[in-house]
């Protein structure tokens, strides 16, 4: 994933930019990045790797050398930026979130004649903010490039992008991500979290419609492309990488998670299923809400049988080696023995994705002394790979734990009943259930029903993207 924050005022907004940013942090873990701009000594850039140091420890040291009216910054779960580009268009400050799944498709199509080049990673790949440069200067226009950039990516790419005069904010055309603004006195600022900008003083101001383009100045805002008719936002921001804080079309996602947990709990119920009980428990830490709405509808004490050491590793996906991201999980769970010896435990996660670290977990919590370990997952089993956003990307879809599950159930015909697998009042439903609480250990499981995921978002089902739960576009 990634996120971004941009300012622009009649006064410096340097620590407004840092600390916007920094709030940004729980969206990606490899770079961070900022440029301000100021009228008299231009552009000032810095990218820092933040794979193991926080971006705000990584940041501190150059804010002496910041300084500006404007400013973007990023925190990016894939390539470096933001960067710098110069351009008959003139020289500008670009970052973007999303995925560019035909890069390789775009590059052989219109930059093979001589004198287009790019920058290789060390993969080999081309940096996707880079390529979404390219595009945007291949029109006459700012506005006229990203709506041609957006046009020709599949998958999604929402846009900043900062001249010596104003910012440009772009929501992907679908509206896969928020884009937001906020506004001050003499300030106004874009972001993808609203909490963000509200610690730093500003107030909402205005969401960007799918495929909105907006042109920002220290005076105002205006719409310089209309949004479009059709919206899917990503279903994912509400159930996992969204921020407690955080609002998007106007559904807090705090709210949504307990109002997801009550659902859970009102079917668990209904089915007489995981009524004997003695604690409600979420897997920290996004699994906590959703989990005190389940214990408040099945009217089961919420408990906290084990807790995540944080101080040392903030997040158990930081090291970029397999083998020490699970060590680090199993550091991180340290038990509280009165609330799990004996006991019959529910455990609410914010999802199931390829069920990694799930295995070490329950064993962690009977080598602790539980009786029974009981688990839902707070959304629908995950069948396909995320193909617009770097969630749930993976090198193949037998990598999801669900998918993989049907495959050693029925082989590749069971590739075509993938709706029955993922519905638990079915046959198929059933034993991909019961089979995953065999392997895992679990003496229940269930998962969150599409229905009732879209229930608790509270949006029309149309203007949600499920296509990691359903395959539909």
């Amino acid at each position: 994933m990634g996120g971004f924050f941009g300012a622009i005022a009649k006064q410096d907004v340097t620590l407004d930019i840092f600390f916007g940013v920094d709030y940004h942090s729980h969206l990606g873990t490899r770079r961070g990045g900022m440029i301000m701009h100021d009228d008299k000594d231009g552009f000032q850039r810095q990218i820092h790797n933040i794979e193991n140091t926080p971006f705000r420890t990584k940041f501190e040291k150059d804010l002496a050398k910041f300084h500006g009216n404007k400013g973007i910054g990023c925190i990016s779960d894939t390539d470096p930026q933001p960067l710098l580009v110069r351009s008959y268009l003139g020289l500008y400050a670009i970052t973007t979130v999303g995925l560019i799944s035909n890069a390789e498709e775009i590059v052989e199509r219109h930059f093979t004649a001589e004198g287009h080049q790019f920058m290789a990673m060390s993969s080999g790949s081309v940096n996707s903010t880079e390529l979404t440069a390219a595009l945007i200067n291949e029109e006459s226009s700012f506005v006229d490039g990203i709506l041609y950039a957006q046009e020709m990516i599949k998958g999604s790419s929402t846009i900043m992008l900062m001249t010596s005069d104003c910012i440009y904010a772009a929501r992907d055309k679908m509206g896969r991500l928020p884009v937001l603004i906020g506004k001050k006195e003499g300030s106004y600022c874009v972001s993808f979290e609203s909490f963000a900008y509200q610690k730093t003083g500003y107030t909402d101001e205005y969401e960007l419609g799918p495929g909105e383009i907006v042109k920002i100045t220290a005076d105002g805002y205006e719409t310089v492309s209309p949004p479009r008719d059709k919206m899917k936002i990503c279903g994912f921001l509400w159930t996992y990488y969204g921020y407690p804080n955080s609002r998007y079309e106007g559904v807090n996602v705090e709210v949504m998670r307990y109002k997801n947990g009550e659902i859970m709990a009102k079917d668990d119920k209904q089915r007489g299923l995981a009524q004997d009980i003695d604690y409600v428990a979420g897997v920290p830490d996004s699994g906590l809400p959703h989990a005190i709405g389940y214990s408040k509808e099945s009217n089961i004490p919420f408990a906290r049988p084990f807790i995540k050491y944080t101080p040392t590793w903030p997040r158990s996906f930081m090291p970029t080696n397999q083998n020490v991201r699970n060590q680090v999980a199993k550091m991180k769970q340290i038990p509280v023995p009165e609330l799990i010896e004996g006991k019959k435990l529910l455990f609410v996660d914010d999802s199931i994705v390829r069920g990694t670290q799930l295995r070490e977990t329950v064993d962690f919590l009977y080598k602790s002394g539980a009786k029974e370990v009981h688990m839902r997952s707070a959304c629908p089993p995950i069948m396909y790979g995320c193909k617009y956003l770097n969630f749930s990307a993976s090198n193949s879809e037998m990598e999801l734990l669900a998918r993989k599950t049907v495959q050693e159930l029925e082989g590749d015909e069971g590739q075509k009943h993938l709706e029955e697998y993922a519905d638990a009042n079915t046959e198929r439903g059933q034993c991909m259930l019961k089979t995953i609480c065999e392997k895992f250990g679990f003496n229940s499981l269930g998962y969150q029903s599409l229905d009732g995921l879209l229930e608790a978002i509270g949006l029309d089902k149309d203007k949600v993207c499920t296509y990691c739960w359903n395959g539909k576009e």
